[in-house]
């Protein structure tokens, strides 16, 4: 039987950073952890029509049935909810994510957890089951994205370089710069592009009509852009501003500007009283330390069990 959204967010919270816990009051963490659990992994898992669209659209002469979350006993008192995933929609990027579930995961878990996902999702030929865990990972796996973020109340910046400051931006008028930005650090580290990409020109967009867009500017030029959105299911149940995109452009890199934008970014959102919070990929050490800096924290992430 298929919990309930309560029953998901409590053991959800039981498994959120210590830290995290602090800065929210549980009851209302659990109620943004429950709207969660009932719109995306209950939903997807009852809704066979949902599913049908979801074939056709990423799985082509796929059973629509091979796209339902499917809530599955694992042995050892584990139950997990499996999900078929693409990465960033990418469909030779196939995964399986098993981040609901009743306790934290353990390496004892893992043959199970792979066998689980081979039986429901193999006709996808899944790269790998993606595990969230508050720890710095779990042996028998692989680092992916790590979650950084503070409270907005304790992000401040100090020993700002003189001229750096971020403007409020209406529209992306420098989206070609920003894409030329990340494609010189792609040729500086041939990894680069699998632990980061521009955001679409349609989402930062979507950012400076709400107001969470902001030009990077060194002495009133243009040096790179700061953009957030309030994304419930990608900040742990927190209530969050999200770190939609940090970049600076070529000619501004290098002169120690990255560890303040995180505070900057915070400082300038509209209210105070929410979290910041973003997903940096573990391999991306310059980014994650910038973060860290900046006064964010590492509080958890999720981790690759190949297949």
């Amino acid at each position: 039987m298929i919990p309930t959204a309560d029953e998901l967010a409590g053991w959800t919270l039981e498994r959120q950073h210590p830290l995290t816990r602090g800065w929210v009051d549980d009851a209302r963490r659990l109620a943004i952890l429950a709207e969660e659990h009932a719109a995306l992994d209950i939903l997807l898992a009852e809704d066979l029509d949902i599913a049908a669209a979801r074939a056709q659209r990423l799985a082509p002469g796929k059973p629509a049935e091979s796209m339902l979350n499917r809530w599955v006993a694992v042995g050892n008192d584990l139950h997990v909810m499996l999900s078929m995933r693409f990465e960033n929609m990418n469909l030779a990027r196939p995964f399986v994510d098993a981040t609901p579930m009743t306790r934290a995961p353990e390496p004892s878990d893992l043959p199970a957890l792979a066998a689980a996902a081979r039986e429901y999702y193999g006709v996808h030929n899944p790269l790998y089951v993606r595990l969230w865990t508050a720890e710095p990972g779990i042996d028998g796996t692989t680092p992916d994205r790590r979650f950084l973020g503070a409270p907005i109340s304790e992000l401040r910046p100090y020993d700002v370089p003189e001229g750096l400051a971020l403007r409020p931006a209406k529209t992306v008028d420098h989206y070609d710069d920003a894409r030329r930005a990340y494609a010189a650090v792609d040729a500086e580290h041939s990894h680069h592009a699998d632990e980061a990409t521009l955001q679409d020109l349609e989402d930062l967009q979507e950012s400076a009509d709400d107001g969470l867009l902001y030009d990077v500017t060194v002495n009133d030029e243009w040096a790179g852009y700061a953009a957030a959105i309030i994304k419930p299911d990608d900040a742990l149940g927190l209530p969050a501003y999200v770190v939609r995109e940090l970049v600076l452009a070529p000619t501004h890199r290098g002169h120690g500007y990255g560890r303040h934008l995180s505070a900057l970014l915070a400082q300038s959102l509209p209210d105070p009283t929410r979290i910041l919070i973003g997903t940096i990929h573990a391999a991306n050490h310059g980014a994650r330390t910038a973060a860290l800096t900046s006064g964010r924290h590492d509080v958890g992430g999720w981790v690759q069990l190949p297949l």
